[in-house]
C-alpha cells in the first residue's frame, strides 16, 4: 500500500468537489420550496446532500485504516442515495422540474460510481501501515 500521490487532501478529490457542487445546487433549488416544507423535505434533502461531502472528508481522515476508510465511503454512498430519494420526492410534489431532477440524479449517480471505484481501489488511497514513532508523535 502506498499513499495516493495526486491528492494531498480531500479537497483535491474530484468526487468531493462534485459532492460540494450538488449540495450547492440542492440548496439553491430548495430555496423555492414551500414554507411548510422547511422542517421536513427541505431540511432532509439539504442535510443528506451536505453529508456526502462530509463523509468523504471523514473517510480521508480515516484512510490509515482501510476498513474505516471504506466504512465512511459507504456512508457517503448511502447519503447520496438518500439524496436521490428526497430529490424524487421533491419531483413528485412538483417542487422541481423533470430537467432539474434528471440533472441532479445524473450527478448523484456519478458520485455513487466514483465512491464505488474508490472503495474497490481503497488500497491506493490508504496510507501504509507504519509503526508509530513514539519520539515523533
Amino acid at each position: 500500500m502506498s499513499e495516493l500521490k495526486h491528492a494531498r487532501s480531500f479537497w483535491d478529490l474530484l468526487v468531493y468537489q462534485k459532492a460540494k457542487k450538488v449540495s450547492r445546487k440542492v440548496f439553491e433549488l430548495t430555496r423555492e420550496f414551500p414554507p411548510e416544507e422547511k422542517y421536513s423535505l427541505t431540511d432532509q434533502v439539504r442535510r443528506s446532500s451536505r453529508s456526502v461531502g462530509a463523509q468523504i472528508a471523514e473517510a480521508w481522515a480515516k484512510r490509515r485504516y482501510r476498513k474505516h476508510f471504506i466504512s465512511k465511503l459507504t456512508d457517503a454512498d448511502g447519503e447520496q442515495l438518500e439524496t436521490q430519494h428526497w430529490i424524487e420526492s421533491a419531483y413528485d410534489c412538483k417542487y422541481i422540474t423533470n430537467e432539474q431532477r434528471d440533472a441532479l440524479m445524473a450527478d448523484l449517480s456519478e458520485i455513487g460510481c466514483m465512491l464505488g471505484s474508490m472503495i474497490q481501489k481503497a488500497d491506493s488511497f490508504c496510507l501504509t501501515d507504519k509503526p508509530i514513532d513514539k519520539n515523533n508523535q
